[in-house]
């Protein structure tokens, strides 16, 4: 591993995200949906906290009614399927592209280790998504002035956004790594991402070790601990071995392009 030849790898994807559209297209489509999803969340919460002062019924009904619970919560549930349905557009070119213009080739026969070449490429598309994520600080900055949320679930909610996105990323470079057909890349990153997604609602048709088994598959249930402000180890370790395998994988898939 060579820390030069992946800042060079780095700066040239990184380049190429904004010297095109694409970055700019799904960082304004990522904060549009989030930000009007967000809206909508806080004036529910506004309108039913109206209601409730006004109405002792409606108070008594919703005497639990917080902000955390209400918006933090399902904010970051809506941000996490954005950038579900987000993350592919911006992996879908990585290796894609290269096959397609025959420059993998050639960046092959240089004296660039292919994780030098994954890890570059690996942290220049994080740190777009990062740069998405970042942008969404506004929401919780608006909550903290206008009332009074838990701090800690909010921190904890964007590690766990952070480690997922990561994992959406080293999944979406697998499957860029499989195929020359950029529209291909995504539809496969995102059927796949899909599969660790809904097996979560397999959980309850299921009993005993596999529930367990599929529980601990499923990529969004190990964020619903750090949304409540609870850091679990056990999540931790999940998103990190979820990147470490598909970054392996990823290198298997070059070096297997090495050969043909």
């Amino acid at each position: 591993m060579n820390i030069r030849s992946i800042g060079i790898i780095y700066n040239r994807e990184l380049k190429s995200y904004f010297s095109s559209l694409t970055a700019y297209v799904v960082i304004v489509m990522f904060l549009l949906i989030a930000g009007y999803l967000f809206a909508a969340q806080l004036t529910m919460f506004a309108d039913i906290s109206f209601k409730a002062q006004t109405d002792p019924m409606l108070a008594k009904q919703y005497q639990l009614l917080n902000i955390t619970e209400t918006v933090v919560r399902p904010v970051f549930g809506y941000i996490s399927i954005i950038m579900l349905l987000m993350t592919p557009l911006l992996t879908m070119r990585l290796f894609s592209e290269e096959k397609k213009t025959g420059t993998i080739e050639l960046m092959l026969t240089f004296p660039i280790n292919d994780i030098d070449v994954i890890l570059g490429k690996y942290l220049a598309c994080f740190s777009v998504l990062l740069t998405m994520i970042v942008l969404t600080f506004t929401f919780p900055a608006l909550l903290l002035s206008l009332g009074e949320p838990e701090v800690k679930p909010i921190l904890t909610g964007y590690l766990g956004l952070v480690l997922m996105g990561a994992s959406f990323i080293s999944l979406g470079i697998f499957a860029s790594s499989l195929t020359e057909n950029q529209i291909v890349s995504a539809s496969v990153s995102f059927g796949i991402l899909l599969f660790f997604w809904l097996i979560s609602y397999s959980v309850t048709l299921v009993s005993g070790g596999l529930g367990q088994v599929l529980a601990y598959l499923s990529i969004n249930k190990h964020i619903e601990s750090l949304s409540k402000g609870v850091i679990d180890t056990e999540d931790i370790v999940y998103y990190l071995c979820f990147i470490a395998i598909f970054l392996f994988l990823t290198l298997r898939s070059l070096e297997a392009n090495r050969w043909r």
